[in-house]
């Protein structure tokens, strides 16, 4: 009974970890390193960001949520207008961030 309860909660936080979301956001507005600072500044005192990733060149801010969190549009939303940027639009996905940082890297080249 311990040994099926043990492996129940492995597989459970096995499955939150695969949850994690990544959520891509175009925002306009973006001139400089320091409106990238701001934006990242702003998202990481989100409790559920457990990274953030600012492209100017492709005006996409990326946000990788803590395993099972989530984070509402709307906090998103406040976040990157709060900070004084147009936030145009947010799609979630499961890319990783390392995936996305290398993409990145790619087409800046």
């Amino acid at each position: 009974m311990k040994n099926k309860l043990l492996i129940a909660s492995a597989l459970l936080w096995a499955s939150l970890a695969a949850n994690a979301d990544t959520i891509e956001m175009k925002v306009h507005g973006m001139v400089c390193g320091f409106c990238a600072q701001g934006i990242e500044a702003n998202l990481r005192k989100i409790a559920a960001t457990a990274d953030v990733v600012v492209s100017l060149e492709s005006k996409l801010v990326v946000v990788q949520t803590r395993d099972g969190a989530d984070i509402a549009d709307a906090e998103l939303r406040k976040a990157i207008t709060d900070a004084g940027y147009d936030l145009k639009t947010i799609t979630r996905t499961q890319r990783s961030m390392s995936e996305i940082r290398q993409e990145l890297v790619t087409a800046n080249r």
